[in-house]
């Protein structure tokens, strides 16, 4: 009984976010950092555990069989969303529908040659190898991808790893005692509800929190940068200035740049070729410092180059 309540109140907070979900997607309008994708694979985790209440005990049934295949669709829609939310365009609509047709097939030949059992034991072990995959991506991540994300990829990856280690329980467990395992009133599907209620409690906010820091990070950053050249701006030279001298025995060496005669150009061709001409001077400064130097519109034609830990020598040969 209250393994059934734990499974009711998982779809209410898996159907709520999802609705949460595709209103934040929808604010985001363009750039929707994958909001719409776990709006999708909240929906249909939420659905197939709303057939899971309607199918009574574990056995054959095509409720059964549409469950687990919403299930691996539900963890495709998280890949997808993750992926796009760290700007990797993935398609989701039709690698889901072959999904879930296929392990519906899958699934009807597997309980005909071998039983409800070896298909409870497929799912169990599919959805364990998708979570190893989950978290290696995401402690790959931590190195590469998400580096500005440290810490909320680490706890991603150590709550995934622990519904891995409970299908991975439940996989021992059906090989050994069966469909018995799987009964609602036994403690092992206490546990494994109480974790993923606190799965659906922890990941949806979170996920929210790193949009909205996403794009507190942008408006941060397009405060820094002027919006013609994407250089940075005063501020944001300032900024970073303020935290390269925090450090002990910091030095740098400024180099002042303007463009000659930058009038005439206006006056002869238009604003829109003198702000072609600040493009080009801004790629040109780009190409010309070295990896770690700051490169400043300070307004109009004039530039900034700072050689962060350069010497005189050094500074000269940027310039």
């Amino acid at each position: 009984m209250i393994a059934t309540l734990l499974v009711g109140m998982l779809c209410v907070y898996l159907l709520s976010f999802t609705v949460m979900f595709l209103l934040i997607s929808r604010r985001l309008r363009g750039e929707k950092m994958g909001m719409d994708a776990f709006a999708v694979g909240n929906l249909t985790l939420g659905m197939a555990y709303v057939l899971q209440l309607l199918e009574g005990p574990a056995g054959w049934s095509w409720m059964s069989v549409v469950n687990h295949s919403l299930t691996l669709c539900s963890l495709l829609a998280y890949c997808v969303g993750g992926a796009r939310f760290f700007g990797r365009a993935m398609p989701l609509l039709w690698p889901s529908v072959g999904i879930g047709v296929g392990y519906a097939v899958v699934q009807v030949l597997v309980d005909a040659a071998w039983g409800s059992v070896a298909r409870y034991s497929l799912l169990a072990a599919t959805c364990a190898l998708c979570f190893i995959g989950m978290v290696a991506v995401l402690l790959y991540g931590v190195r590469t991808f998400a580096r500005d994300l440290r810490g909320e990829v680490l706890l991603f990856a150590l709550l995934i790893s622990g519904i891995c280690v409970l299908n991975v329980i439940k996989l021992i467990k059906l090989l050994s005692g069966g469909l018995a395992a799987l009964s609602m009133d036994g403690p092992f599907q206490m546990v494994f509800y109480v974790y993923m209620c606190s799965l659906a409690t922890i990941l949806p906010p979170s996920i929210v929190w790193l949009v909205l820091r996403r794009l507190t990070d942008a408006l941060r950053g397009m405060a820094a940068r002027d919006p013609l050249t994407q250089l940075l701006n005063r501020r944001g030279l300032t900024e970073a200035l303020d935290a390269w001298f925090r450090r002990p025995n910091a030095r740098a060496r400024l180099l002042l740049v303007d463009v000659d005669h930058f009038k005439r150009i206006n006056d002869n061709y238009g604003h829109h070729v003198g702000d072609a001409v600040l493009c080009g001077v801004a790629d040109a400064l780009r190409g010309a410092v070295r990896k770690d130097d700051l490169v400043c519109r300070l307004g109009g034609e004039e530039f900034a180059v700072i050689c962060m830990g350069a010497d005189d020598a050094a500074a000269r040969r940027v310039a």
